[in-house]
């Protein structure tokens, strides 16, 4: 794939995916264009288990996804993992969420996950997620909704209602963050119904139309797109690039790749929140696909002991602005590529063996490398690297690329690192 060509694919990916639920939707239609199987898991997968070359795919809750393709053994050869995660820090809107104060309807929303909170003022907002509802048969159905164009903001107070806002101004999450989505006359709008009508207006017309909205889970987003930035092109401005970014460059790599290995991509849900769900990394999503493709327990040991798995997530770019908030040798630049992330605590899974594997590929393709170390004197987040190579005991490396401002509403990263990171999970799938 053409560098410029995988650059314009991952910003129309970003675009298109602003929920977990529509990543997964446009994964799947990627996996289906290059000819993978979709398996159900409430169904047999294979009658015996001298059947499962191919090229596969599998979805739990719509939110989380798991491919792969068998080409050998996996007791003699293992497979070749990465993993990522869909989900990012957002605004969600709650249950009850009808706020009408001096004439303007607000929506209810809580904070998901680490949420950098001031970047979400002013900025224009749409709203898009998963919705079941009733149909006019009385089944239950889902759909996703998109609205795509701005339909709310959450406006600043004016700097002459509170002078000190540059230096004090701290946010109330319940009071701050309502956004404003338009004036309100006569009455109290309800919102399932403005959703009903937007669910109606969204189904094909072969579908039966819905009846009564009976949930949701519903995410404001930044409508502004995805842009290549910076004098020379050097950077990728964009929301969720923690770690969609991830989720797409992994994809590319399975889809693309020269791959000679068993290879198998995971994208979890709920990784911003801790991870602890059906479809979040500390699931069984990844255990039961794999001990579903091997006859009993001891092969699955047998398959993890002779495979990896690198788990892909952004890291931290030394801030010019804030460079002593970094590690004085470990302060990853961006655009002098992938970074591995290690921790003496274990909140990242990489060792010096895995660590070294890596810097192997990169050492393959040309790449340039880096390795980031959190200050000793601050915390360190985590990723599902950690989980998973609890969970399947099974070697790990964690990695990603350098980027500006994580978990804020916009995010910044390089666009030479995308490439880099591509090129090494190829050689990675291909080793």
């Amino acid at each position: 794939m053409k560098n410029k060509d995988f650059t314009a694919g991952l910003l129309g990916f970003i675009q298109r995916s602003p929920t977990p639920f529509h990543a997964v939707q446009n994964m799947v239609a990627m996996l289906e264009g290059a000819e993978f199987q979709r398996l159900d898991e409430k169904d047999p997968w294979f009658e015996a288990k001298t059947e499962v070359a191919g090229r596969y795919f599998v979805t739990r809750n719509g939110s989380s996804i798991i491919a792969f393709e068998i080409k050998q053994s996996l007791v003699e050869h293992g497979i070749h993992m990465v993993g990522a995660h869909t989900d990012s820090p957002c605004l969600k809107v709650k249950p009850n969420p009808e706020i009408i104060k001096q004439g303007y309807l607000q929506l209810g929303v809580e904070t998901y996950g680490g949420v950098l909170l001031n970047p979400w003022f002013d900025r224009d907002l749409s709203l898009a997620g998963r919705v079941s509802y009733l149909d006019e048969n009385n089944e239950l159905a889902h759909t996703l909704v998109d609205w795509e164009k701005a339909i709310a903001v959450i406006p600043s107070l004016a700097i002459h209602l509170d002078r000190e806002a540059n230096d004090k101004r701290s946010i109330n999450k319940q009071k701050h963050l309502p956004p404003v989505l338009m004036r309100v006359h006569d009455g109290k709008p309800n919102f399932d119904a403005l959703l009903l009508d937007k669910v109606n207006a969204q189904l094909a017309a072969s579908n039966p139309k819905a009846k009564t909205v009976l949930d949701y889970e519903l995410s404001f987003y930044d409508v502004q797109p995805p842009a290549i930035t910076g004098l020379n092109d050097d950077f990728i401005s964009s929301a969720r690039l923690d770690n969609l970014l991830s989720c797409y460059t992994g994809l590319m790599a399975l889809i693309h790749g020269d791959n000679s290995q068993n290879t198998l991509l995971v994208c979890n849900d709920h990784e911003e929140v801790g991870s602890v769900s059906a479809a979040g990394a500390q699931g069984n999503f990844l255990t039961s696909v794999l001990a579903r493709l091997v006859d009993d327990s001891e092969q699955v040991s047998r398959v993890m002991a002779s495979s990896m798995m690198i788990s892909v997530d952004n890291a931290h770019a030394i801030h010019p602005n804030f460079s002593d908030k970094h590690e004085a040798n470990h302060g990853p630049i961006i655009n002098d590529g992938p970074v591995i992330k290690i921790n003496a605590n274990q909140r990242y899974a990489s060792n010096s063996e895995t660590s070294a594997m890596f810097k192997q590929w990169c050492t393959k393709t040309n790449v340039p490398v880096q390795s980031f170390v959190v200050r000793s004197d601050m915390g360190c987040g985590s990723t599902i690297g950690p989980i998973t190579a609890n969970n399947l005991g099974v070697r790990t490396v964690d990695v990603g690329v350098p980027t500006f401002a994580m978990h804020s509403i916009r995010e910044l990263a390089g666009r030479k690192d995308t490439v880099y990171l591509y090129q090494v999970l190829c050689a990675y799938f291909k080793a």
